[in-house]
């Protein structure tokens, strides 16, 4: 890859096993909006425009320094994913099929705090719903940044009590969002620790919060934490363990069974005539 200066951004040339609407709308991430093939998102404070053309990837708003210290990582654009599909094809031949039916998905290593509340707002909802529901969140107690809000900090969050989420209709998930944000805050719940502590040490620390169960940490610990050992298990993906892969588990699947499960859980969204 090269990082080229553009008059309005910069150029990344030499991407691939990357596609937009497959990485930011598939459900790992719920801020990223979509006009004409283009993707319009703030993440880690900075607002961008993302479109990809073949295998340039335009930055708009982007500095090179942004690119190198941000987006790089965000789409985790050095992890070779052509050779990862390779190696989970060869598990099973469902999941060979998922893996040619997405081949664009990438892993997004978002903000641990970030990734942990939307999923603790993801509890028992839809996407779009979800999405609703975090735009109002950010768009009352975030910072704006041109045309969007940023993700507010735990530590913002930490200083409000659930009555004060209303505005953001998410339920009874406002006193687990508020609980969460106390214990990341107050560092009860270290986040940076869960990246290189056993993974069920790790689980159990964020399980310390309420309301957060065996799926959202998963999910925190796979599109936050980049814990690509992380297998979560929702309606869809069981489902999918039922009538696609049975008799197999998660432990099935590998050193990469973050990366194989978000290829079977996009499939399986994609194909629900697979599960009538």
């Amino acid at each position: 890859m090269e990082c080229i200066k553009t008059e309005n951004g910069v150029k990344i040339t030499g991407v691939r096993d990357l596609d937009l609407a497959q990485t930011l709308d598939c459900g790992q991430s719920f801020r990223w909006v979509e006009n004409d093939g283009k993707f319009s998102g703030v993440a880690f404070g900075k607002k961008v425009n993302l479109n990809l053309v073949g295998e340039d990837l335009y930055i708009e708003n982007s500095t090179a320094e942004d690119f190198n210290s941000i987006w790089k990582s965000y789409l985790d654009l050095e992890l070779d994913y052509g050779k990862i599909r390779e190696q989970i094809s060869e598990i099973h031949p469902v999941l060979k099929e998922a893996c040619s039916y997405a081949p664009g998905i990438r892993i997004l290593r978002q903000e641990p705090w970030e990734a942990l509340c939307t999923f603790i707002i993801s509890q028992n909802n839809n996407i779009k719903r979800i999405k609703g529901i975090v735009e109002r969140l950010c768009e009352s107690f975030g910072e704006k940044v041109d045309d969007f809000y940023t993700f507010p900090t735990a530590e913002k969050l930490a200083s409000l009590s659930p009555e004060d989420l209303a505005p953001i209709r998410a339920g009874f998930r406002n006193k687990y969002i508020i609980d969460g944000a106390k214990k990341v805050a107050s560092g009860e719940v270290d986040l940076e620790k869960c990246r290189e502590i056993e993974y069920e040490k790790a689980r159990e620390e964020l399980m310390k919060i309420k309301g957060v169960g065996v799926k959202v940490a998963d999910c925190a610990l796979l599109f936050g934490l980049h814990r690509i050992e992380a297998f979560p298990v929702d309606v869809w993906m069981r489902r999918a363990m039922e009538k696609l892969f049975p008799n197999m588990t998660e432990n099935d699947f590998g050193d990469y069974a973050g990366i194989a499960q978000q290829y079977i859980f996009h499939y399986s969204r994609m194909h629900p005539e697979i599960f009538e």
